[in-house]
């Protein structure tokens, strides 16, 4: 029978040969038991409709079933992971107990379904990602390694179709994407899906950069890859006279990566000599591994000069991802730096799949190199002291930054981000080492808590009863345990201090014979300037603020309360008539923007860094100074969205433009006589647009100028810029912020 002639009936995607892939592959990932446990169990929570090899199994959604394909080809994921992901919809679904989960395939599956529908129960709502969604969704995934293995999975799916969801949606999923996930690939070593996810937040906030760079890629194919053979051509014929069995590849660099060095550098494509990276993946025994790449390093070495400040070796101490990696630098053909990668195949297999390929090489609980980052993430995010932002702000500081590692006197390692101060070092070992440290010893010298420390450092470090945490230590802390600590132990002093300020108060009014009014005093405190009540006390126990002062104040108050009460005769409610309270409702004259969902008539400023006009793809970012509205590919959106994707809210124009904006041209052309007149006739042909500002300089034969116009949106703006181009001997017409 011709499985084929069955239809998916599936709202989601699904095809009939997508299903037959993951099918196939789970014939080669799970154990003829499990598949047989398997079928039934989906066949009968998901109903009918998918038909394979003559069996109904049930209609499962696209997204599940890419998902579980990525996680078999892409990350070499085995049965339990692929097994939950498959379970959880039934599970949710209420046809399957996570009981049944249990009893039919273990306790270790069953916590993998229960970490996935705490992580997707947060996806309900459709407004745009909290921080305290973050919050709760970083600390189920730190239950079960395998969850994050799962989500980054089902988000690369996503992000991959994203040209298929209306652009609100795109924007939040770009939001959540760069903000967490891309992160937490780095983190975990899947440096493939984090240049993926990077590359398509790109695609999908900058359209214009990431098609330039492919174009440009493109067009450079053919002389690349002739560089690539030339350079390749020494080194392998010298690594044949060896025994060593290799492979050895040329790879571009990623399009997000180039745009970056454009940006950073201020450069053009053609500048950028270091556009792709050498690797060599040697297959060789576990036992003669680092021997063998050192090996591969002196052949390459012996063919090109190398640079000593760019040799890095992932060999000797391995990131704590488990990347292992020998990278040089060194001078190719035609005076231009290329960097070779030297590692086995093993490695290789780890570095583009990251943790996930622990488990095929180590067992499946072997997680010891994630260990120590779970279990201070888990406690930095339990504690309740610190607020969202800040929770958020130090699990970034702790996936980006690099690593150093530094002795205890005794040779104990301990590794920590680069910038790490003394201070990081005492908080590492304890906290109340950390807390009562005022120096400390590196290589027998004295030197301040404040100092950083360098890599192969021996510290010791100097304490004293006497110390505790100050405020200004967060300045120059970075890792998050110690500035977690260190805010743990000021609120506590505070509430202390507090404690003690109001206990004097209370003795003090006692002494005076006076009975507080609290909403008197809480009024006195407002008046004074305090934003809460605990900054009242604490000013009052630095003794900053004096109480007696503070109670005369307050006698005043209440004085001029009385005073007034009396002014006033009072009335019957029978002849009581009330005011007319005439509360009218502020509407902003720009109901043309919608923020969020639905909602219109909320302030909101356009940021001057970017100068959104109406018909620009935007979002709104939640600043101090209230809700301000950027362009998507605003200089600084890519910041903001991964540093504050909290703060990110979608918007979109409705309507249509009723406001006018104005817009910087920049113009690049020869300098000719009359082509300054051509371009302000056109501008003053366009219907709508007026001209409000020209300057022009020019140098060597060629003009540039920045002409400033009125208009009311996009189309207008393409117009008037296509009609520009079309004047003889002008070269650029560009948007400038």
């Amino acid at each position: 029978m011709d499985n084929n002639n069955y239809p998916v009936y599936n709202a989601n995607g699904l095809t009939y040969s997508k299903f037959k892939r993951l099918m196939k592959g789970l014939e080669t990932t799970l154990s003829a038991e499990d598949l047989q446990k398997l079928r039934p169990v989906v066949k009968k929570a998901m109903g009918e409709g998918v038909y394979y090899k003559d069996e109904k199994v049930g209609s499962i959604t696209d997204l599940t079933v890419s998902t579980c394909i990525i996680l078999m080809e892409e990350l070499g994921l085995k049965s339990a992971s692929i097994i939950a992901l498959i379970l959880y919809r039934p599970v949710v679904h209420k046809s399957l107990s996570i009981t049944d989960v249990q009893k039919l395939f273990g306790q270790d599956i069953a916590d993998i379904v229960s970490g996935l529908i705490k992580v997707n129960a947060l996806e309900m709502n459709e407004s745009a990602i909290a921080s305290d969604n973050y919050i709760k969704l970083l600390i189920s995934l730190a239950e079960d390694m395998r969850v994050i293995l799962i989500k980054i999975a089902s988000r690369l799916h996503k992000i991959r179709c994203a040209e298929k969801y209306n652009e609100q949606y795109r924007m939040k999923l770009a939001v959540e994407v760069s903000y967490l996930y891309t992160p937490l690939a780095h983190k975990l070593g899947l440096y493939n899906i984090k240049t993926e996810f990077e590359d398509l937040y790109l695609k999908y906030t900058d359209r214009e950069a990431y098609d330039y760079i492919l174009a440009k890629i493109s067009e450079s194919k053919a002389s690349r890859d002739k560089y690539i053979a030339e350079f390749i051509a020494p080194i392998d014929e010298k690594l044949k006279e060896t025994d060593l069995r290799y492979d050895i590849k040329g790879r571009v660099k990623s399009i997000s990566s180039i745009n970056n060095k454009l940006k950073k550098q201020k450069i053009d494509f053609e500048s950028i000599y270091d556009l792709f990276a050498i690797r060599i993946i040697l297959n060789s025994p576990l036992e003669k591994e680092k021997a063998e790449c050192w090996q591969a390093y002196s052949i390459v070495t012996d063919m090109y000069t190398p640079n000593p400040k760019r040799l890095k070796d992932w060999l000797s101490i391995p990131k704590s991802n488990g990347y292992e990696s020998l990278h040089t630098t060194v001078m190719g053909p035609g005076s231009r730096w290329v960097e070779v990668q030297i590692r086995t195949r093993r490695m290789d297999e780890i570095a583009e799949r990251g943790l996930a390929a622990h488990w095929k090489y180590k067992g499946v609980k072997s997680q010891s190199k994630m260990d120590d980052w779970l279990a201070g993430l888990r406690e930095m995010l339990e504690n309740n002291s610190m607020d969202s932002g800040e929770k958020l702000e130090n699990f970034k500081l702790d996936l980006y930054d690099d690593e150093i590692y530094v002795f205890t006197p005794k040779g104990d390692l301990h590794k920590l981000p680069y910038g790490a101060t003394v201070l990081d070092f005492a908080f590492s070992i304890h906290s109340r080492v950390g807390s009562t440290c005022v120096s400390g010893l590196i290589n027998g010298k004295n030197v301040s808590i404040r100092h950083k420390l360098k890599n192969g450092d021996q510290i010791e470090v100097v304490t004293s009863p006497n110390q505790s945490p100050k405020q200004d230590w967060l300045g120059f802390v970075t890792t998050s345990k110690a500035k977690n600590k260190i805010r743990q132990s000021l609120k506590e002093e505070a509430n202390k201090q507090v404690e003690i300020a109001k206990e004097m108060v209370k003795r003090r009014v006692k002494n005076r014979k006076i009975e507080i009014n609290e909403s008197v005093m809480m009024r006195l405190i407002k008046k004074l300037g305090f934003k809460t009540i605990t900054d009242f006390y604490i000013k009052i126990a630095e003794e900053n603020l004096d109480i007696n002062t503070v109670i005369d104040q307050y006698l005043e108050l209440e004085k001029k309360d009385s005073e007034t009460h009396e002014r006033y005769e009072a009335v019957s409610a029978e002849k009581y008539i009330p005011q007319n309270l005439d509360i009218t409702k502020e509407v902003s004259s720009r109901e043309e923007l919608i923020l969020d969902k639905n909602l219109t008539g909320v302030d909101y400023k356009l940021a001057k860094c970017c100068n959104p006009i109406y018909g620009d793809e935007i979002f709104g970012f939640v600043s101090s100074q209230g809700i301000k509205i950027h362009r998507s590919n605003c200089p600084n959106a890519h910041d903001m969205i991964s540093r504050f994707g909290y703060r990110v809210i979608p918007a979109r124009w409705s309507g249509k433009s009723g406001s006018s904006y104005t817009v910087t041209l920049r113009v690049i052309g020869n300098d000719d006589i009359g082509i300054i007149n051509n371009l302000t006739s056109i501008i003053a042909k366009e219907a709508g647009i007026n001209m409000r500002s020209i300057s022009i300089d020019s140098n060597d034969g060629l003009f540039h100028g920045n002409i400033s116009v009125v208009l009311n949106n996009t189309d207008m703006l393409n117009g008037l810029v296509k009609k520009l181009k079309t004047v003889k001997g002008i070269k650029e017409v560009s948007r400038i912020n």
